[in-house]
């Protein structure tokens, strides 16, 4: 069996900085981003005019993918998560758009659904092989 030996920094007297509330901005980003990707999904499902809603609409439909791959991929490091999150993505556009030509069925909002329901259906399937895991864990098996 190999000892894992972990460096601790050296303590010199000074005290350590601690982040504090002000210093973590993932919790900010994702939610914005959470509204941003709602939003243009909500201005392509209504047909708005709005000169906003290809950019917002394009942010949606490689965000919500990118997010649910990104959930199922916990093990990676970051880049490399980042990186295999958003290739993930666009295959699942591409896929959705290849299938929706091919029956000759294309539509933005079928499109924006398509998308919004497999990445809801990836995300499920994570949420609920992790509860699993913690269940088998929790019982011993």
């Amino acid at each position: 069996m190999q000892t894992i030996r972990i460096k601790t920094a050296s303590t010199d007297g000074a005290p350590r900085a601690r982040p504090g509330p002000g210093r973590n901005l993932t919790p900010l980003l994702a939610g914005a981003a959470t509204a941003v990707a709602g939003v243009g999904a909500l201005l392509a499902l209504t047909d708005s005019p709005s000169v906003l809603r290809g950019p917002l609409t394009l942010f949606f439909l490689l965000a919500a993918p990118a997010a649910a791959v990104a959930a199922a991929l916990r093990g990676l490091d970051p880049f490399g998560r980042v990186l295999a999150s958003v290739a993930g993505a666009v295959v699942l556009d591409m896929l959705v758009a290849q299938g929706m030509l091919a029956v000759h069925r294309w539509s933005v909002r079928g499109g924006v659904v398509a998308v919004a329901v497999l990445s809801s259906l990836v995300l499920l399937l994570v949420t609920v092989r992790r509860s699993r895991g913690r269940t088998a864990r929790r019982q011993g098996l």
